[in-house]
């Protein structure tokens, strides 16, 4: 009787890593995103009250690991590419 058991428990750990790696590429998108903002954004030109969400975007994006950082500028290319 464990058989069933460990199917359904296998086929919902499958499903919740399919889960994760859906919601890893939405988030690789936005980090993509936001680092080519971040690399092309003049700080000194935004206004004041945005300057601190900026900061913080900015340094987000500086703390990501280097390999997830390349990830995610492959993932805002590859969209771009398929989007045209």
């Amino acid at each position: 009787m464990t058989a069933p058991r460990q199917d359904t428990t296998s086929f919902m750990l499958s499903k919740e890593i399919e889960l994760l790696m859906a919601e890893r590429a939405k988030l690789l998108r936005v980090a993509g995103a936001a680092a080519q903002f971040v690399a092309v954004m003049e700080s000194r030109n935004l206004p004041e009250r945005v300057a601190t969400e900026a900061e913080v975007l900015a340094e987000s994006v500086n703390d990501l690991a280097e390999d997830t950082l390349k990830d995610a500028l492959v993932s805002i290319t590859h969209h771009a590419s398929t989007a045209q």
